[in-house]
């Protein structure tokens, strides 16, 4: 009789068992989280790098600070458009390939733009290291939604977005204190050489892809799944609210450098690069925001988020170093979390497509920054600091009025369920 095995067997023609989704205390999380932190430090880095040194960027070309500004709305523009067909390259060739090529390039770049002769080259090389940057965000989204388990998707989520806030903080603390002691291109060098690091600890770091099946998708078959994302009344909510969220961030951290370096703040380029200290907030509200959809839902959370925003917007009106502190403490803890709980819910609506549906958010989501970039400077060019503030406050009305309406829907629906049920 021959030996019994004490294996189990799979039937003949049965499919093996795919591997486990990753969660916290299982082998590969924690590498997986730390690839796509280092490279959320990266994206926002590279991407915001010109930010801080505006300026110093103004004063050099002798450029106003809505022409300044188109160097970091370029860089966003370019991702918000590009970001949609790269996805669609993430599904034929895989997550990992497309962010590992994407934030290569993006590096290259970051190398060459402290050359740029002339604010037109600046821009230029900017509008094309925002495209090649377009890779990554969706693809890490869909990444983390093919291989993360649903409950721990949103603390996953959270965490590459914390990598976001580390990167914008970072990138603009750095080139702050190296504008002041070697100027503005000895900056953005720095950031590139920060951003080599990033994405070769990604690199090292990320998993293969375990759950990931290639699928090459036509232009129709793009436009089709598009055209369904967009007729989905929830996922158009969710990228008018990053939209809008993004809107605001990108007029406040455009414009702050500009107010803070003039009476009566009149703070020097090192210390105003510090004052983006503030995004480690950012860290801890995107990190926590699982938690916060946990226990007040993800409405409940949005109106936390929109609440500490408000608050933030209206004491940076003061005059008063602290009270700009304390203003933009409240923006950013109340942007990061709204963006987190935003961004997660368009991942777990999509039920196919989720490279597309993650990326049409993101399109939203820089568009959001570009506009907030260049509508925030020019506000503050016609009204000063308040003509931003004004800005940001018609945003956040946006938020809560999408916000409202998608809680009167839900209320809806849940009375329909019942009387469908009684019939």
């Amino acid at each position: 009789m021959p030996p019994v095995s004490t294996k189990a067997s799979t039937p003949v023609g049965a499919v093996p068992s795919s591997p486990e989704l990753l969660s916290p205390g299982r082998p590969g999380y924690r590498r997986m989280s730390f690839a796509l932190f280092a490279a959320g430090v990266a994206t926002f880095a590279l991407l915001y790098s010109t930010q801080a040194l505006l300026p110093a960027v103004s004063a050099d070309f002798g450029v106003s600070a809505s022409a300044a500004s188109w160097t970091v709305s370029a860089a966003t523009g370019a991702l918000a458009l590009f970001v949609l067909p790269l996805s669609a390259l993430s599904e034929r060739f895989g997550r990992r390939t497309l962010m590992t090529v994407s934030l290569a390039v993006a590096v290259v770049i970051g190398l060459l733009v402290p050359l740029a002769p002339s604010l037109e080259w600046l821009v230029a090389l900017r509008a094309v290291q925002g495209a090649a940057l377009a890779g990554l965000p969706a693809s890490a989204m869909a990444f983390l939604a093919e291989e993360v388990r649903p409950k721990a998707l949103i603390a996953a989520i959270g965490l590459f977005v914390a990598g976001n806030s580390i990167g914008g903080m970072s990138g603009r603390i750095v080139t702050g204190w190296v504008a002041q002691l070697w100027g503005w291109r000895a900056a953005l060098a720095a950031v590139g050489l920060m951003a080599v690091v990033c994405a070769l600890v990604f690199r090292a770091m990320l998993p293969k892809a375990r759950h990931f099946t290639p699928r090459s998708q036509g232009p129709r078959a793009l436009a089709k799944t598009v055209r369904g994302h967009l007729a989905d009344p929830l996922l158009l909510r969710l990228y008018a609210i990053g939209a809008l969220f993004m809107t605001v961030f990108g007029a406040v951290y455009t414009v702050i450098g500009y107010r803070l370096v003039e009476a009566p703040f009149s703070l020097p380029q090192g210390v105003i690069g510090s004052i983006f200290l503030v995004y480690l907030v950012g860290t801890v509200s995107s990190a926590a925001a699982g938690k916060l959809v946990a226990r007040l839902g993800r409405r409940g959370a949005l109106y936390l988020a929109v609440t500490t925003t408000t608050a933030g917007l209206l004491l940076s009106l003061a005059d008063s170093l602290p009270a700009v502190l304390l203003g933009l403490v409240l923006i950013t803890a109340g942007f990061f979390a709204g963006h987190a709980v935003a961004s997660s819910s368009v991942s777990r609506t999509a039920e196919t497509g989720r490279a597309q549906a993650s990326a049409l958010y993101q399109s939203a989501y820089y568009l959001g920054s570009s506009a907030g970039g260049t509508l925030g400077a020019i506000a503050f060019h016609s009204g000063g600091w308040a003509g931003t503030v004004l800005l940001g406050m018609l945003a956040v009305l946006g938020v809560v009025s999408i916000t409202l309406y998608g809680t009167r829907v839900a209320r809806a629906e849940h009375r329909l369920v019942p009387a469908v049920a009684q019939r």
